[in-house]
C-alpha cells in the first residue's frame, strides 16, 4: 500500500487516537493545577513527537540490526493496528489506576498514550516503504501532533459541548476505519508473501 501525505496523516491520527486519549489525560492531570494543564499536555506531546521523529530516522538501521524485512513489519503492523482498532470499538472495562500526585512526566502520557507501540511501528513502516518521502512523513507527523495537542488542550471543552456519548461514538467510528486499514495492510502483506513464495 503506497501512502501519501494525506493518507499517512490520517493513519497517524487514527493510531495516536487523541479522542480516545481524552479520558487518560483527564485522569492523569486531575491533580495538576488547571493553569498548568495546557503546558503539561504540550510538553508531553512534544516528547512523544521527538521520540517518533527519532524512531523515523533510526528505523531503517533498527530493521537491519534486527534482520527484519519490510514484509514482516507490514504484516506485524497490520496485526497490531487490528488489535488497537478492536480496543477502540470494544474498550476493555475501566480499571482504576494508581493515583499519582503531581505532574506526570513521559509515562503514561507521552508514552504509551501518544507514542505507543502501534505509532512507533507505523512510522517505521512508512519510512521503510518509502524512505525518499521522509519529509512528507515528518510533515504528516507534525500535523498529527498538532491535532493531538489541540484536541487534548481543548479536551474539557469538547467533553462539555459534545458530551461523553459523542466522544465514545467518534472513537468507535475511528476504530472501525482503523480496522479496515489494518485488514488492507494484512491482505497486501499476505499477497506479497504468496507472490514471493510462488
Amino acid at each position: 500500500m503506497q501512502y501519501t501525505f494525506v493518507s499517512a496523516t490520517i493513519l497517524l491520527i487514527l493510531i495516536t487516537d487523541p479522542i480516545g486519549n481524552i479520558p487518560i489525560f483527564a485522569n492523569a492531570l486531575k491533580h495538576v493545577a488547571p493553569e498548568r494543564r495546557a503546558r503539561v499536555i504540550l510538553r508531553e506531546v512534544l516528547i512523544a513527537f521527538l521520540l517518533l521523529l527519532t524512531f523515523m530516522f533510526i528505523g531503517g538501521g533498527f530493521l537491519r540490526v534486527m534482520n527484519l524485512s519490510e514484509l514482516s513489519l507490514q504484516i506485524g503492523g497490520g496485526v497490531i493496528l487490528f488489535l488497537i482498532a478492536l480496543r477502540m470499538i470494544f474498550p476493555p472495562p475501566k480499571v482504576e489506576a494508581d493515583e499519582r500526585l503531581g505532574e506526570p512526566l513521559i509515562v503514561p502520557l507521552a508514552i504509551p498514550a501518544i507514542a505507543g507501540p502501534s505509532a512507533l511501528a507505523t512510522v517505521l513502516l512508512l519510512v521503510s516503504q518509502a524512505p525518499e518521502k521522509r519529509l512528507e512523513w515528518i510533515a504528516a507527523l507534525c500535523v498529527t501532533m498538532s491535532v493531538s495537542a489541540v484536541v487534548l488542550v481543548l479536551a474539557e471543552r469538547i467533553q462539555r459541548v459534545a458530551g461523553d456519548r459523542f466522544v465514545v461514538a467518534l472513537e468507535r467510528l475511528m476504530g472501525l476505519v482503523l480496522v479496515a486499514v489494518s485488514i488492507e495492510m494484512l491482505l497486501r502483506g499476505i499477497k506479497t508473501f504468496i507472490q514471493q513464495v510462488a
